[in-house]
C-alpha cells in the first residue's frame, strides 16, 4: 500500500481552503462580510439616545472646540454646533452605506457593484428612517425628513465616490467573473 496514492485521495476527498465552495457558510466568513455593519448600527443605536441629543454635545464639543481653534461666541457656535452634528449624519451614514456596500458585495458574488449599492442604500435609507421615528419619542431629540434626506445623499455620496475610485484605479475590481 502505497503513501502517495492515499494523499491524492486525500487531495480528492478534502479539496483546498482556497477552492472550497464551502467556505462562503463559515462562521468567519458571515463575521467578515456583516460585523463592519452591525458595529455601525450599534453606533446608531447608541447615537439614537437621549444621551447624545444637541443639549447634551453642545458643551462638550464647543469645549473641544475652543481648545483647537480658540474662543467662539454663543451666536457663532449655534451655527458651528448645527454643522458638526449634520455634518456627523452626512458622514456616519455614507460610512454605514459603505460597511452595507461592501457585506453585499462579499455575499453576494453573481451581483453587479449598482444592485449592491441599491441593497446598500435601502438599508441606509431604512436605519435612517428607523433613526428618525425613534428619536421623535425621546424628550431632548426631534425628528426630521430632512435629516434622512441627508443621511442617504451620504450614503449615496460615498457610494458614487467608491465607484469612480474603482473606476479609476482598479477596474477589474469592479467586474465580477
Amino acid at each position: 500500500m502505497s503513501n502517495s496514492g492515499d494523499a491524492a485521495t486525500v487531495r480528492q476527498i478534502a479539496p483546498s481552503r482556497r477552492g472550497n465552495r464551502d467556505d462562503h457558510k463559515s462562521l468567519r466568513y458571515w463575521l467578515n462580510a456583516w460585523l463592519p455593519v452591525a458595529f455601525g448600527i450599534g453606533i446608531i443605536v447608541l447615537e439614537s439616545t437621549p444621551w447624545f441629543g444637541a443639549d447634551r454635545t453642545t458643551g462638550p464639543l464647543r469645549l473641544l472646540w475652543e481648545k483647537l481653534f480658540g474662543p467662539v461666541s454663543t451666536s457663532a457656535w449655534n451655527v458651528i454646533h448645527h454643522l458638526i452634528r449634520k455634518s456627523g449624519h452626512f458622514i456616519g451614514y455614507g460610512v454605514i452605506a459603505l460597511a452595507w456596500l461592501r457585506a453585499w458585495w462579499i455575499t453576494l458574488p453573481g451581483s453587479g457593484y449598482f444592485q449592491d449599492a441599491a441593497l446598500a442604500l435601502l438599508g441606509t435609507g431604512l436605519l435612517a428612517t428607523w433613526d428618525e421615528w425613534h428619536q421623535s419619542f425621546l424628550p431632548n431629540r426631534g425628528s426630521s425628513a430632512w435629516d434622512v434626506l441627508l443621511d442617504c445623499c451620504g450614503g449615496i455620496t460615498l457610494c458614487l465616490v467608491t465607484y469612480l475610485f474603482g473606476r479609476l484605479f482598479r477596474p477589474e475590481g469592479l467586474a465580477r467573473s
